[in-house]
């Protein structure tokens, strides 16, 4: 048969589609807007049909149906990154949670510690042999894909069609549903004073023709506007948005001088807007591939001068972050920041910086502490973190005793806390 007539086949509704959902599966989402509405929407129409099924992504955007504490024992998320919409299940717990690097969870399928059972995915239209784009998320689809029972693909002509390895051959499809709403787009963060501070202070150290990795947030997106007098950057992410856009369509990032892979701007998965989606399509600059490839830090070390930028909520006096829970409540995971600061660790003149405010709640509290607040759960160690940034400067901290890792970062905690801060570094025998 031909492609075409493959996929006649298997086009069906989304009602039907999600039928192929057994009791007991764990059901593999990609990240963000990766997600497949349309069957997400019909898996939640239906969801008291079914019994002990699961739902593993990171970062779900929408709150479907489905996402009920009243039905988790016929469908439950599984969060392995939360977000707005699971946050709230997470903290009260009927949303379970799998820890993780995000590198590491294709890993985590291919040996069935994750099961995979069946794949929903956001998917481009096909091309003329029979091929797919996953092109929103790679990420760890990818593995799941290969390792599935059923493939189940929304097929979404607002998809683009991206180069890189996140192909899918209609050969490997149970089932295919159409849709044409537009892809869920996804603006900048507010970016406010103390982020621009933050952003000047990491930008002073970044050097022209540097690779970047750009978390999510404000903060690495204030980071990305104050680049535009920079030369030649390149780009080796996980996440691509708008901030990195700006930077291609303004000649700053070129990728002419990655000595791993260059001319490319590689990432695993998309997040942004519909003008970030039209620039991916059948773009030869632009590759997205699985997470594994993206966030193996010996592969992302490859890049000479790479430049992590990652957020944390709180880091304490030695230098720990907990940058994924408020305490004991969750509040997103550890994703690719672990990754990519071994990764520049690892890079030949690579920096890894950690940015956040030093206060918060109205500068009442100080992001900088003594330590953790009980339960935090530590996403970077001590013995990875280098650089923190706050709007009050930098602090370098690798390969930095106990007592001088503690008197940089007082140095750069809000004014009104370093002198309480110096007294429980002495009672606590750092200073």
């Amino acid at each position: 048969m031909t492609p075409h007539d493959l996929y006649q086949q298997k086009l069906q509704p989304a009602a039907e589609a999600v039928r192929q959902v057994c009791d007991g599966d764990l059901i593999i989402v990609p990240t963000g807007v990766g997600e497949p509405p349309a069957l997400l929407t019909a898996l939640s129409a239906q969801r008291r049909d079914f019994k002990d099924v699961k739902v593993a992504q990171i970062l779900a955007m929408r709150k479907y149906a489905y996402i009920d504490p009243e039905t988790t024992q016929h469908v439950r998320h599984v969060a392995l990154f939360f977000g707005g919409a699971t946050r709230a299940g997470g903290q009260e717990g009927w949303i379970d949670f799998i820890p993780n690097y995000f590198s590491e969870i294709p890993a985590q399928i291919e040996r069935g510690q994750i099961p995979a059972d069946v794949v929903f995915s956001m998917a481009s239209p096909m091309d003329a042999h029979g091929y797919f784009a996953l092109s929103l998320g790679a990420d760890y689809t990818m593995a799941a894909v290969a390792r599935a029972r059923a493939v189940v693909l929304e097929v979404n002509p607002n998809v683009p069609f991206a180069n890189g390895n996140c192909h899918v051959h209609v050969s490997q499809v149970a089932a295919l549903v159409e849709s044409s709403d537009p892809v869920l787009e996804v603006g900048l963060p507010k970016i406010g004073p103390v982020q621009q501070a933050i952003g000047k202070h990491v930008a002073a150290l970044i050097e022209d023709g540097s690779t970047l990795q750009i978390g999510y947030g404000g903060i690495p997106d204030a980071v990305v506007m104050q680049l535009t007098d920079k030369r030649d950057l390149g780009i080796h992410t996980e996440m691509l948005g708008d901030g990195i856009l700006t930077l291609i369509e303004a000649g700053v990032v070129t990728n002419r001088r990655k000595n791993y892979l260059p001319g490319k701007t590689i990432a695993t998965f998309a997040l942004g807007s519909n003008k970030l989606y039209r620039f991916m399509d059948r773009n030869p600059a632009v590759e997205i591939h699985p997470v594994n490839f993206t966030n193996d830090p010996a592969l992302a070390g490859l890049n000479d001068n790479l430049v992590a930028i990652n957020a944390t909520l709180q880091i304490d006096l030695l230098g720990q972050c907990g940058s994924e829970s408020l305490g004991h409540a969750p509040f997103s995971g550890t994703g690719g920041q672990s990754d990519f600061v071994r990764a520049a660790n690892r890079s030949r003149g690579g920096k890894a910086f950690i940015v956040l405010p030093s206060t918060a709640k109205g500068d009442t509290i100080s992001r900088i502490v003594p330590s953790l607040s009980p339960g935090t759960h530590v996403s970077t160690s001590k013995n990875d973190i280098n650089y923190v940034v706050t709007e009050h400067g930098v602090a370098e901290l690798r390969g930095k005793s106990a007592k001088q890792r503690a008197q940089a970062l007082i140095a750069i905690a809000h004014p009104d806390f370093r002198a309480e801060l110096t007294e429980q570094a002495k009672r606590a025998k750092l200073l």
